[in-house]
């Protein structure tokens, strides 16, 4: 039976409606014959009750009978109802620093992003960066936001200092790990799952804003309009200086900050710490700003 069910549906939707209705029609008959036809002790004592029933209910369980079988043969997105393939899939435009690590797809970044993280270790470890931990104390408790937030550890340091934290980042498996380092740490963060180069961050929203190791040049004018008046922007990340060290040789160029940019991207704040350093293993900016 399920050869000729087969054959009776390719023909159908290989037609138009209406000759795949009438197709259908014609079929029915050979797919469950007319009661009494069917043979066995179970389906004789079962068609005879049937035929005690109105006329028109066998040829409803036909239909329904041969609808049951189609169902469960014929994959819908074959017919275009469904497109399984795009159904879920979320396509941002444009390049951004994450984009450019593997290429220009944001998708298969984001997938190559979630195979790092998908560890039962914390990548980058559970201890904030040094720069944030050292100079917490300065900031104004508040609503901050942690822009490439990873695995949390940043994030989970702020809340535990009563902050209420925003994390957003691209890779969904680092942020469960961001919400699994919270609950372990007792305190409770907002995280985000977005495209950096698509996400919109509210203006004025912020007490403080932080980025760490991440550079995405186009984003500043938005961390800027983000923050409140007094707010303070805390950002680190790796200057040029760091491809004449033994780990930064693979670094591309445009990820790493040149002399003196950071401060320039933020002229316009009253800006209260300002670091370059290398000490032969990481090159890097450092940079405390109030709106």
């Amino acid at each position: 039976m399920s050869d000729l069910v087969s054959s009776i549906l390719l023909n159908a939707v290989s037609s138009t409606p209406e000759i795949a209705s009438l197709k259908l029609r014609i079929a029915l008959p050979n797919v469950c014959p007319r009661p009494g036809s069917l043979r066995g002790p179970k389906i004789r004592r079962t068609m005879a009750r049937i035929n005690r029933c109105p006329p028109e209910i066998p040829i409803i369980m036909a239909v329904l009978c041969t609808l049951a079988i189609v169902v469960s043969m014929v994959d819908i997105s074959a017919l275009g109802i469904i497109d399984q393939a795009n159904a879920d899939e979320i396509k941002p435009h444009g390049t951004n620093a994450y984009q450019k690590v593997t290429g220009d797809d944001s998708e298969d970044d984001r997938r190559r992003w979630n195979v790092l993280f998908n560890t039962n270790t914390y990548v980058f470890g559970k201890e904030p960066a040094s720069f944030l931990k050292d100079n917490v104390n300065l900031l104004p408790v508040g609503r901050v936001l942690d822009i490439a937030m990873g695995e949390g550890r940043n994030a989970v340091f702020l809340a535990k200092k009563g902050f209420v934290v925003d994390g957003v980042d691209i890779s969904e498996i680092a942020l469960r790990k961001a919400k699994r380092l919270a609950r372990e740490n007792h305190v409770s963060i907002n995280t985000i799952c977005a495209d950096l180069n698509s996400y919109a961050i509210k203006a004025e929203a912020y007490d403080v804003i932080v980025n760490i190791n991440y550079l995405q040049r186009s984003l500043i004018p938005q961390i800027k309009k983000g923050l409140k008046k007094g707010g303070v922007i805390v950002y680190e990340n790796y200057t040029v200086d760091q491809l004449k060290n033994t780990h930064g040789q693979q670094i591309r160029r445009d990820f790493l900050l040149s002399k003196g940019e950071l401060r320039e991207f933020f002229k316009d704040f009253e800006i209260f710490y300002y670091q370059e350093v290398n000490d032969g293993k990481e090159a890097v900016a450092r940079l405390l700003g109030r709106k």
